[in-house]
């Protein structure tokens, strides 16, 4: 009994001593330290601290062999991009003002070892020149912001727009929506607007647009226009807008053939008399527009070139088949912008105001055939787009539904009461 105990005190003597050596011994042991790895800044998927970077724009005489040339890559690659990736990146059309990288290795070559081209703010391209040759195309990181906004209406549109904040770009969306049940050049002080949108973001803080609107609602002369952006054809993916009543807000055919500023100077018209040829009928089978030269040109509908020619007065034109009943021309155009036998679609610029041929001022006759014959478009009551199928009408009216309740519970900012219900003409 007594051996044991002996025993026991002397291991907690041992014990002890061992702590307490361990504490000595405590400020003695290594501090450890932590390494924190250096946070690498990836842009464009590469390091640019790894390269020598040159940044500029593509100047006015720029070609891409040139710049490549002159930062060392080796003329079989500069050929083998021109000839092998055409599709990718077409050398040849490179634009004056586009932003561009030029990566150059830090060795005493300085030889570039990547070029990136941005094509638009969110696009951009890489031909990478290390090894073998190798193209592709890339997007930023982009984050969408669902927005809300609205505005009355005091002097036009655009000042309006531009009062609450929101992007420009948004006032075209909106003629463009409303182009067929809404005269834009006729608004009234009091009239206004909600529209639903998103805008781009470039990696979270760098402002790149607005999408296009996806719900709006427009009251002109005291009457409500929804407009709710909408798929009905999976198959084509053409998206199109329609009322809260499924009804297609598009018509076949535009008002007119120009979108902005623009005033018709001369209207069709069969028994017009002109002094210039002593007073005698010289009918007129066109609507003038009369706008500023270089104003562009818009198809009033789908369809394909027939002709695109220059020709006596009519001067330079285009003449559109849009199917086997209407057809549509524009004359006098400074130049055209299509090709005989080319498909467009409405909203597409197929040239710009003019003044060849037989003119008196810049302006566009747009003339428009029916069955042959030329009528006028302003007393034609035109074909409305293809209309929404039944089966689809359900699921449409559930889809906006939510999107219908959004608008209603939007308020406005403080309103312009109409002033003798004035009529403004510009946008």
């Amino acid at each position: 009994m007594q051996k044991s105990i002996i025993l026991l005190l002397a291991i907690v003597s041992f014990i002890s001593c061992k702590e307490s050596k361990i504490e000595e011994n405590k400020d003695n042991l290594p501090e450890v330290v932590t390494i924190e790895k250096p946070i690498v800044a990836l842009e464009y998927g590469f390091n640019l601290d790894d390269f020598t970077v040159l940044q500029d724009t593509i100047k006015n005489g720029d070609s891409f062999g040139e710049l490549m040339t002159n930062n060392k890559v080796d003329y079989p690659k500069i050929y083998k991009i021109s000839q092998d990736y055409k599709d990718t990146f077409d050398v040849r059309r490179i634009g004056v003002g586009k932003p561009y990288l030029i990566l150059k290795s830090k060795d005493t070559t300085g030889a570039a070892q990547v070029f990136i081209y941005e094509n638009d703010r969110i696009n951009y391209t890489v031909v990478d020149f290390r090894d073998s040759v190798n193209v592709y195309k890339k997007k930023k990181k982009v984050t969408y912001v669902e927005r809300e906004a609205s505005g009355v209406i005091s002097t036009s549109l655009s000042e309006a727009i531009l009062e609450q904040g929101i992007d420009y770009n948004i006032t075209n969306n909106l003629s463009e929506i409303y182009a067929w049940a809404i005269d834009f050049f006729r608004l009234q002080k009091g009239d206004k607007f909600k529209v639903i949108y998103k805008e781009r973001y470039i990696n979270d803080t760098i402002y790149a647009g607005a999408e296009p609107i996806n719900a709006a609602y427009f009251e002109h002369n005291g009457k409500p226009f929804y407009a709710f952006e909408y798929i009905a054809d999976s198959l084509k993916q053409i998206v199109d807008y329609y009322d809260d009543e499924a009804n297609n807000l598009r018509r076949a055919f535009l008002k007119a053939p120009i979108k902005f500023n623009y005033r018709i100077s001369s209207r069709y018209n069969l028994n017009r008399r002109i002094a210039y040829y002593g007073y005698k009928v010289r009918a007129h089978k066109g609507t003038d527009y009369a706008a500023a030269v270089g104003t562009p040109i818009i198809a009033t509908a789908n369809g394909t070139v027939v002709e695109s020619t220059r020709r006596g007065g009519n001067g330079k034109y285009v003449k559109i088949q849009h199917n086997s009943t209407y057809s549509t021309q524009y004359l006098h155009m400074k130049n055209r912008n299509v090709k005989k036998g080319q498909h467009v679609l409405q909203g597409d610029i197929i040239g710009w105001v003019g003044m060849t041929g037989n003119t008196g001022g810049p302006h566009v006759c747009y003339r428009f055939w029916k069955n042959g014959h030329q009528v006028d478009p302003l007393r034609e009551k035109l074909p409305v787009a293809e209309a929404m199928a039944d089966t689809l009408k359900i699921h449409y009216l559930e889809h906006i539904a939510p999107r219908k309740e959004q608008l209603m519970k939007m308020g406005f900012p403080e309103e312009v009461p109409p002033i003798n219900n004035e009529t403004l003409t510009n946008l």
